[in-house]
């Protein structure tokens, strides 16, 4: 692929981060668990170059980070309240939720599924470039498939320098490890991936937790 000019912003660039994003170019943004590889999830083009950028097989679905469980309701359908209990007890925050597809986001998101993995992330910066854009992020972890996650910047640009626009410069991760994945899709809840939230806590909020 072209390598292009990596810009690193600072926290007072928040706009020109969304602006990218707008134009559909690849910024790596902050959050508490890693730091997150973002494009516009509404646009294709702009999805299909994380993977090109991360060396990621297109049949792995991408997860989105998003504000709010309003911003959910625009892109997933039939969602369980289940989901709403989660997002009130742990967003924003390390946990990741898969809910039905409403079909909106680019196909390559879902990798042609229909389900949807959404996260509100515990980062002001990040947040706050979600809010301007207006619409939820793709984001993978921001490094090349098969290594390590970034934990802060100086990480995502020795994998990344080159091959994308811009990164948002945020600090170090508070959390440092990957969102727990919780599948409510089903006629009971499952972990996919147990990650920066216990499944102690997410059994206590859903009441016992039947199917974790």
């Amino acid at each position: 692929m072209n390598k292009v000019k990596t810009l690193r912003l600072g926290e007072e660039e928040v706009a020109v981060a969304a602006q990218l994003l707008a134009e559909g170019k690849l910024v790596a943004v902050p959050t508490e668990t890693v730091y997150g590889l973002a494009a516009d999830s509404f646009n294709q083009e702009a999805v299909e170059a994380i993977y090109r950028a991360k060396g990621r097989a297109e049949n792995k679905p991408l997860s989105v980070l998003l504000t709010d469980m309003a911003m959910v309701e625009t892109v997933c359908c039939e969602i369980p309240e289940a989901a709403y209990r989660l997002a009130e007890a742990f967003w924003p925050g390390p946990l990741t939720m898969v809910l039905p597809s409403a079909g909106v986001v680019a196909p390559v998101v879902t990798a042609g599924g229909d389900t949807l993995g959404v996260r509100c992330p515990d980062h002001p910066l990040t947040l706050s470039v979600i809010q301007t854009l207006g619409r939820p992020l793709a984001a993978p972890s921001a490094n090349p498939s098969g290594k390590e996650s970034p934990k802060d910047a100086d990480a995502v640009l020795s994998g990344l320098d080159g091959r994308i626009h811009a990164l948002l410069d945020g600090g170090a991760c508070t959390v440092a490890i990957e969102s727990t994945i919780v599948d409510l899709t089903g006629e009971t809840p499952k972990i996919l991936r147990h990650g920066g939230l216990s499944e102690e806590r997410i059994r206590g909020v859903l009441e016992g937790g039947a199917g974790i």
